[in-house]
């Protein structure tokens, strides 16, 4: 039986060992999912560096201490007839254990402070992006470039909620990602208008809380294009699980033709505020402002949710006069889970999503909500 454990014991220690010389472990760490990912960016590759070496590091420690330990207890156990020493001090190997582990902290302390200050060195980015946290959405806005726009769940209400069958990418499609370049270093800036959210990219090394009031930076570089996703780490209400983070690193070339896509767009948006909707376009537009923004409070048909969100089936703000119902998404309500959207949609959205509820599930209203009279009630207050 003893030398059965001792040949297991044997082979176990062997097996751990040459772990670091297998050439499976590639596959097997790629199968199991054990490891920390490796990242894309030179923060999450500096990160994996120094877990690497603090593992293995503890690896050898454990190998030879609990080897020698086990070597100790076969070798000199009792029914051998050995007999315990007896003695005392022994300054040389007191010295040897104070300053061997000193070493080896000195030796993990190096490298990873040198990555610490490598993660927090935020200065001299080519980009500025400030990244803003809603129940239950981001906001994305370009420092200088007057591009801003939010970024929320793309899965239907139906998928959600188990009507329709779930998607390859449920919960983790947006309407618009964030969209950055390879080979440059973006800052985000980091911040909260309503709770607390947490901004994480994994494959970036990067996770920040998002605090009202507070801005906290990070920052991320790479050389490979691709999608990354996230998610909102920090519970913060009702749809917590339903708010994505997803990333888009272009190439250089592609980036610069995404950048001036969108100021054309900004332009061209700027021309349909004067212009005069019809009540299809508006419906049209609406249903699709309101499947992402409103629905997920206020449920598909309006019906709302009893005791939490009112139902906007008859009633009294919808159907009453149209500057209150302008005021209440313009503003929000004080004290309630009703935020205001002023910064959230656009002008066009909110004259499309408004004019849609008011002509909706029986709400027969027959006015018509144009993009011009949400920036007139703007410019009023």
């Amino acid at each position: 039986m003893l030398k059965r454990a001792k040949a297991l014991f044997l082979g176990l220690m062997t097996s751990v060992i040459s772990l670091p010389f297998s050439g499976t472990l590639g596959a097997e760490e790629a199968t199991w999912n054990l490891n920390m990912p490796r990242g894309v960016t030179e923060v999450s590759q500096a990160a994996y560096d120094i877990h690497m070496i603090m593992m293995w590091i503890c690896t050898v420690i454990g190998v030879l201490v609990f080897g020698f330990m086990f070597y100790v207890m076969f070798a000199h156990r009792k029914s051998r007839g050995v007999k315990a020493a007896n003695f005392h001090e022994n300054l040389t190997v007191e010295i040897l254990w104070t300053i061997v582990p000193a070493l080896i902290l000195i030796v993990m302390a190096v490298p990873a402070t040198t990555a610490l200050l490598k993660v927090y060195d935020t200065e001299n980015p080519d980009i500025d992006i400030k990244v803003t946290g809603y129940q239950w959405k981001w906001q994305y806005e370009y420092i200088g470039e007057d591009i801003k726009f939010m970024s929320e769940l793309r899965t239907s209400q139906d998928e959600q909620y188990g009507r329709e069958p779930k998607g390859e990418h449920y919960l983790r499609e947006v309407t618009q990602p964030l969209v950055i370049p390879t080979n440059k270093k973006v800052r985000f800036l980091i911040t909260g208008n309503d709770v607390i959210h947490s901004w994480w990219v994994p494959d970036f090394a990067v996770k920040r809380d998002a605090i009202p009031g507070l801005f906290t930076a990070a920052w991320a570089k790479t050389d490979q294009p691709g999608t990354y996703v996230g998610a909102c780490t920090e519970l913060c209400g009702k749809d917590h699980s339903r708010m994505p983070v997803v990333v888009e690193v272009k190439e250089e070339a592609d980036y610069e033709a995404w950048l001036a896509g969108k100021k054309e767009e900004a332009v061209l948006y700027k021309s349909t505020i004067g212009k005069q909707w019809t009540n299809e376009e508006l419906m049209a537009k609406g249903e699709a402002v309101y499947s992402v923004s409103c629905a997920g409070c206020h449920q598909s048909e309006g019906q709302g949710i009893a005791g939490i969100f009112p139902s906007l089936i008859g009633s009294s703000i919808v159907t009453g006069p149209v500057e209150g119902h302008i005021g209440i998404l313009i503003n929000g309500v004080a004290g309630s889970a009703m935020q205001s959207f002023a910064d959230q949609l656009s002008e066009v959205d909110l004259a499309a999503v408004i004019h849609y509820k008011r002509n909706s599930w029986g709400n027969d209203m027959d006015d018509i909500v144009q993009p011009l009279d949400i920036l007139n009630y703007k410019q009023s207050q």
